[in-house]
């Protein structure tokens, strides 16, 4: 048994994890995917993890629907990535910030709205990303936030004129063969539940309260299996194997701009504080994580793609993932390429 293996084994009888789904590929080749653990469903019943189960992405929406929507519209329609969101959402207030700098997360938006959304409370949640207040100057800093990519989401659904479901759904998943990742899935029960929220765990609705009351969104609301978001990654470390998105611009998407960020995408440029990849992957490999415990990242250099999907917040919000994906992760490097 792989080192790695094995720990995810032990990782699930410490308790540390309910379960888990990972999926590894190596030089275009699948070479692990395995289920381990399992979840309670929003009805109290126990489940066994399977691979091919659903989890709600989380954050991974960012990279697997807004960042390739946008590419897309870029080299289809009018839409630049230099252009304001203004241009395309005249009540955004703020008139200079741009497409790119939303990808790059140099909006100089907060990162979340204040005070944090609830789950039963009723709010205006567009509007008032609409009128969020800027921290910084656009373009100066880098500052994860939601906000700029919920504008996005936005954007993609001005200029299509579709929801953003369908229009990901028909333009992107379809034709990319992702025929497992959706917005609103159906047969809830097949999902991995998340946290626990009143009285039971949440399953086949997303746990991101935004995009919750957005009915979806552009920074989360995405449910996939590992071997769907691993072949979305697989398109992205070998561009010409699909014909969807520009090859030109999903490699411009890899590249590293600025603090570890590329467009959407996080980058390791070999400076800074290690990413949750670890300090052993090859600088330039990029790759996202999500709130509820999922992980997509990528080593062009080694040809390595790496799916972990978990439902970790099934056991709260204080866990030790910020550990265990960086060990997880050197552990599957170092087994693949030594």
């Amino acid at each position: 048994m792989a080192e790695f293996d094995a720990y995810l084994s032990d990782l699930i009888a410490k308790k540390e994890l309910p379960g888990a789904v990972l999926h590894v590929q190596h030089k275009g080749s699948t070479v692990f995917h395995r289920s381990y653990g399992g979840f309670t469903d929003s009805n109290h019943h126990p489940h066994n993890m399977k691979t091919t189960t659903r989890f709600d992405l989380a954050s991974l929406t960012k990279v697997m629907a807004t960042l390739p929507s946008v590419l897309w519209l870029v080299d289809n329609t009018s839409v630049e990535l230099d252009h304001t969101i203004q241009t395309y959402i005249p009540e955004f207030k703020h008139s200079k910030v741009t497409i790119y700098q939303a990808l790059t997360h140099t909006t100089g938006l907060p990162a979340d709205l204040t005070p944090p959304v609830q789950r039963d409370e009723k709010r205006d949640i567009l509007n008032e990303v609409m009128n969020a207040s800027l921290i910084h100057e656009p373009g100066k800093n880098v500052k994860y936030s939601d906000l700029g990519m919920i504008l996005l989401g936005k954007v993609i659904e001005k200029v299509s004129g579709l929801p953003l479901q369908t229009f990901t759904g028909r333009t992107l998943y379809q034709p990319l063969g992702l025929t497992h990742t959706t917005f609103h899935p159906e047969e809830k029960h097949q999902i991995a539940s998340t946290e626990w929220y009143k009285n039971h765990y949440i399953q086949g609705e997303v746990h991101d309260e935004k995009a919750l009351h957005l009915g979806g969104s552009g920074s989360a609301g995405l449910f996939s299996t590992a071997s769907d978001v691993g072949k979305f990654g697989f398109y992205f470390l070998y561009p010409e194997k699909q014909m969807v998105i520009s090859q030109v611009l999903m490699r411009k998407a890899r590249n590293h701009v600025a603090e570890n960020r590329g467009l959407g995408f996080e980058v390791w440029s070999g400076k800074g504080a290690t990413l949750s990849c670890g300090r052993g992957w090859s600088e330039g490999s990029f790759g996202h994580t999500g709130f509820t415990g999922t992980s997509l990242w990528i080593d062009p250099h080694e040809e390595l793609i790496v799916t972990f999907l978990t439902n970790v917040v099934q056991y709260g919000r204080k866990h030790n993932m910020k550990h265990i994906r960086p060990y997880l992760h050197s552990l599957i490097h170092a087994y693949f390429t030594n």
